[in-house]
């Protein structure tokens, strides 16, 4: 993938010498670091073992010099404009501190599950338009003293790809910065998806360290951020009511459980119409009624992420860093490497 999202860069039409172009070799096998030379102003090699993309950028952060930093992930190729509209936005709204945008509605691979995957991220970018709370590192942009000030990614407790955007969106605006979602600037994802991926990262990646961020915050009950809107938390809900019928119809050998459990699905449908039409206009009648279980799926993962994110905060706590980053905090090591500083941000 790596080429294309390289060459999608090159292809921009904001002028060259305006932006520079920095990859990030976080201790790859292969020939990451020979391909990034064709293209890039600086290659940044990691060595040792992967480190994740909060540290990864981090250290790409600190040898750039722009008044702003754009974020891209090398599984993602940038339209021609995507770099111009950046810093359009951030001249014409000197209040805008970052700005993300969103994948495009054509991904690079096909496939229910791929495309589900990708148009439902495009969807929800489009239907949220505005100011946000939160970040997206996959194609977003902040200004350069912001992300600074901010503390840049936290790899304290990220060491692997997780929620370390959207905790550094929650930073941005503790300290009364303006984060804005500008889906019209655009990349397409090249990554194919599988179920199993997709269960994976919405369990292990996505909802479990979100659910105990937020405990950590005060914020499990009162945020409204994209997917955690009131609606959505009553989806949520019923599809655990539904998924508690069908099992008791299941174990009694009795098919009245099936009544409530479709009356619990009914009002999930109706909420859910605007989402399935998008699905019915760009990808027609078969694609859509397969999304269906899908979006089922989601908000079953939401009710196991929710569980599983509460049962950990109740038994170990706040998520905790690596060992081998704790046991060098201890000893007050203040940077990477070998490990980063415990930070203290206050609003």
């Amino acid at each position: 993938m790596l080429p294309r999202s390289l060459s999608s860069l090159m292809a921009s039409d904001l002028p060259r010498e305006s932006w520079e172009l920095i990859v990030v070799d976080d201790a790859s096998t292969d020939e990451t670091a020979l391909i990034a030379a064709g293209y890039a102003d600086t290659v940044v090699r990691l060595p040792g073992r992967p480190h994740g993309p909060a540290y990864a950028r981090n250290r790409g952060f600190e040898v750039s010099r722009g008044e702003i930093v754009v974020f891209v992930d090398a599984d993602v190729s940038l339209h021609v404009d995507t770099l111009r509209r950046f810093a359009e936005v951030f001249c014409q709204e000197p209040d805008v501190s970052a700005v993300f945008g969103s994948y495009d509605d054509e991904p690079a691979e096909k496939g229910l599950i791929t495309e589900y995957r990708n148009l439902l991220h495009h969807y929800v970018h489009h239907r949220n338009v505005g100011d946000a709370e939160t970040f997206w590192a996959g194609c977003g942009a902040v200004r350069s003293a912001v992300f600074r000030k901010a503390g840049m990614y936290d790899e304290w407790h990220y060491s692997r790809p997780q929620i370390e955007d959207i905790e550094l969106g929650h930073r941005i605006r503790a300290i009364g910065h303006r984060i804005a979602l500008r889906p019209e600037i655009q990349g397409k994802h090249l990554k194919r998806w599988t179920l199993r991926q997709v269960i994976r990262t919405d369990l292990n990646d996505r909802g479990v360290p979100w659910t105990r961020f937020l405990i950590m915050q005060g914020e499990a009950i009162t945020s409204r951020t994209l997917n955690l809107r009131t609606i959505e938390r009553i989806n949520t809900a019923l599809v655990a009511l539904m998924i508690f019928f069908i099992l008791g119809a299941a174990f009694r050998l009795d098919l009245r459980w099936l009544i409530p459990a479709a009356f619990c699905l009914l009002p999930v449908i109706v909420s859910n119409r605007q989402l399935y039409g998008f699905f019915l206009r760009n990808r027609g009648a078969l694609f859509m009624l397969g999304v269906i279980p899908l979006n089922l799926l989601y908000y079953a993962l939401n009710n196991v992420s929710f569980a599983f994110g509460w049962l950990l905060h109740g038994t170990v706590g706040g998520p905790r860093p690596d060992p081998a980053v704790d046991a060098f905090a201890e000893l007050g090591v203040q940077t990477w490497p070998p490990v980063p500083a415990k930070r203290k941000i206050s609003a």
